[in-house]
């Protein structure tokens, strides 16, 4: 294996693991929500209001989860 395939392997890990932790905390989500409010035109509500609304519907809607 040559250093620039080494060099790629590692970015390409880096990629895969970011894309993971931003999955696993949720920004992706608040990404894909700010893409869907500018897409249709309306002002998004802050990220702390955002959080609080994702919350509060998790907790209303009572599934199998470990926390």
């Amino acid at each position: 294996m040559s250093t620039a395939d080494l060099g790629a392997a590692v970015v390409r890990a880096g990629r895969g693991l970011r894309w993971y932790l931003r999955e696993w905390s949720g920004e992706a989500r608040w990404d894909r929500y700010l893409e869907e409010c500018e897409a249709h035109g309306h002002a998004p509500m802050s990220r702390r209001a955002y959080e609080k609304q994702r919350s509060d519907a998790a907790e209303r809607s009572p599934i199998s989860r470990c926390c």
